[in-house]
């Protein structure tokens, strides 16, 4: 749920400042956030993938960055919606002015609307590093650009899943002393990475 929560000023959201960082060049600037993404990205893995049709709207034309056949990675976590009415709000898509419509052939989204601030949002959401291939593109009204996605599998694997990561967890002796077996024990884990 944090990383769906908003507040003011938009730039210093939680999801808005890791996405940033994720989209630099500078992949030093990651380093602070190793342990929130460790977190997040074990915590998707939890949810099983969803393939589906997903929709992103953003209120520019990006349509000269996403032309057919182009082949490219989203770096950053990208917010979707499975319900396209939900675009109508001006915050995502909206009715008027330049914008643009991803329609996403996903594989790998994780529906994360119960567990989303914003549960009527019905909120998909692609993990990090994720490639895709545009397959076509179209203006069917003025300032609409519709842009259609497809999830495509990168020839080397961008982010290795959290859990891969081997994790030994070992009890440490309690320093509590019981004097009856059926006495709970209080034992302590220390995770050792």
């Amino acid at each position: 749920m944090l990383y769906s929560m908003e507040w003011e000023p938009h730039e210093k959201c939680l999801y808005f400042a890791l996405n940033a960082t994720l989209r630099s060049e500078d992949r030093r600037k990651l380093k602070p956030w190793f342990s929130y993404l460790k977190l997040i990205l074990t915590a998707l893995e939890k949810l099983p993938s969803t393939r589906c049709n997903a929709f992103r709207g953003v209120n520019l034309d990006l349509s000269k960055l996403y032309t057919k056949g182009k082949e490219f990675v989203w770096w950053g976590f990208s917010s979707c919606t499975t319900s396209i009415e939900i675009l109508d709000n001006e915050q995502f898509l909206g009715k008027t002015g330049e914008r643009t419509l991803f329609s996403i052939e996903c594989d790998s989204g994780k529906d994360i609307s119960r567990h989303s601030y914003f549960q009527s949002e019905k909120e998909v959401l692609l993990p990090a590093a994720r490639q895709f291939i545009v397959v076509s593109c179209l203006r069917p009204a003025p300032g609409l650009h519709m842009i259609q996605l497809k999830e495509t599998k990168p020839p080397i694997t961008l982010l290795q899943p959290a859990t891969n990561q081997s994790v030994q967890i070992k009890p440490l002796p309690s320093k509590r002393k019981t004097t009856s077996s059926a006495e709970i024990y209080n034992v302590q884990y220390r995770i050792i990475w």
